[in-house]
């Protein structure tokens, strides 16, 4: 019904940039929030940064001042600007959309919580 699609990671060095894409596809009518998050081997899921439809953003503390969140809301598409990269941001990056509307009459009609497959980011000299 809602897919999510990662692009962008890859092999970078330390102080590189890299710029991940999430592209949403289906029947929808808006998404208030969407969400970066990451997975470093064996670690827990972690929140990156979320932009809501109004362009409100929040970031983690690791990485502020170094990512930026963005997003085109005709395209149903989120960015993630990733400057000064260091080691400890290789991950998994997983795009998040937390609630999905699909009618513009009818707010009942959502659907929550869905994920992308991950992209992986590598940051190593």
């Amino acid at each position: 019904q809602v897919q999510l699609v990662e692009s962008g990671g890859g092999l970078v060095q330390p102080g590189g940039s890299l710029r991940l894409s999430c592209a949403a596809s289906g029947s929808i009518f808006s998404i208030p929030t969407l969400g970066w998050y990451r997975q470093a081997p064996g670690k827990q899921r972690d929140l990156v940064a979320t932009i809501t439809s109004g362009m409100i953003t929040h970031y983690a503390d690791s990485v502020k001042g170094r990512f930026t969140i963005s997003r085109d809301n005709a395209k149903n598409t989120v960015y993630l600007q990733m400057n000064n990269l260091e080691p400890e941001d290789t991950a998994v990056y997983y795009c998040n959309a937390d609630t999905v509307y699909f009618s513009d009459h009818d707010a009942s009609d959502y659907g929550k919580d869905y994920w992308g497959k991950g992209t992986l980011v590598t940051v190593s000299s």
